[in-house]
């Protein structure tokens, strides 16, 4: 029997499947492709010789903590420190917020407060501790004779940590943190307290390099040269009325130590 397929069937076969719509033939075996090497150079003609590689030269990174501590050092005032924390382009919160929450109260201060972060009415407002935690907080300061309006032997200068509102109030990131610590020492620096009253974790973990408010609480400690006392913060107070005696405490030792150095 002839084992060769007759030339017509063969032809017929082909054209149908073209008419199928078949555009690739395939052998009777699979073909592994990783196993092919190249062909080998015609005669007179020369492999082709790949070009050398050329290094890629890695893209100069930013440190937004050394830009921010060269642009805090410059600033000669508070207007000037502003101004520098405004145009800082590295931290993203700005993107997000109505206002740049700068400060309250009299430059000169003996007693500087640093809170955390600007909450909703902060970021609308402008301004440091409003809404109900900054009246609590007028409360508190009036029941030792201090006051954010008052003159800088009994009067109160007041910033954040942060001077952007964080999404949803959350807690700072590290690394907002960071970058923006220069700008605060340096605004410590030019406000020129006697002393720093922290309130909450989040200054306590900025300045001090610490967190456990509750445990931290009343303990004098120091950094960037003051004298240094942590308090609850007024918002925590709203939310936790009974930890209003050890804030009374903490209170008449911050009139005590004012006192005591006058």
């Amino acid at each position: 029997m002839d084992s060769q397929i007759d030339w017509h069937a063969a032809r017929a076969a082909l054209e149908w499947q073209l008419e199928m719509g078949v555009t690739e033939a395939i052998s009777d075996v699979p073909v592994n492709r990783f196993e092919q090497v190249a062909p080998p150079p015609m005669a007179g003609i020369s492999p082709a010789v790949s070009a050398p590689a050329v290094p890629v030269q890695p893209s100069q990174s930013v440190d937004p903590v050394a830009e921010a501590e060269t642009a805090a050092r410059v600033a000669g005032d508070l207007a000037a420190l502003k101004s520098a924390m405004a145009a800082f382009p590295h931290c993203d919160l700005q993107k997000g917020a109505r206002n740049l929450v700068f400060c309250d109260g009299v430059p000169g201060s003996s007693v500087m407060i640093v809170g955390e972060a600007p909450g909703r009415e902060e970021d609308q407002i402008g301004k440091p501790f409003v809404g109900r935690a900054g009246k609590l907080l007028d409360r508190m300061l009036a029941a030792i004779d201090l006051g954010r309006d008052h003159d800088s032997a009994q009067g109160v200068y007041i910033t954040n940590v942060l001077p952007w509102r964080p999404p949803q109030n959350r807690d700072p990131k590290p690394t907002e943190m960071a970058m923006m610590l220069p700008f605060l020492k340096r605004h410590i620096e030019l406000a020129q307290p006697k002393l720093l009253v922290v309130m909450g974790n989040i200054p306590c973990q900025a300045l001090l390099g610490k967190r456990g408010i509750t445990r931290l609480r009343g303990q004098w400690d120091e950094a960037v040269g003051l004298p240094v006392l942590p308090m609850f913060h007024p918002a925590y107070l709203l939310r936790t009325p009974a930890a209003k005696r050890e804030t009374w405490a903490d209170l008449l030792e911050l009139r005590a130590h004012l006192d005591k150095k006058a």
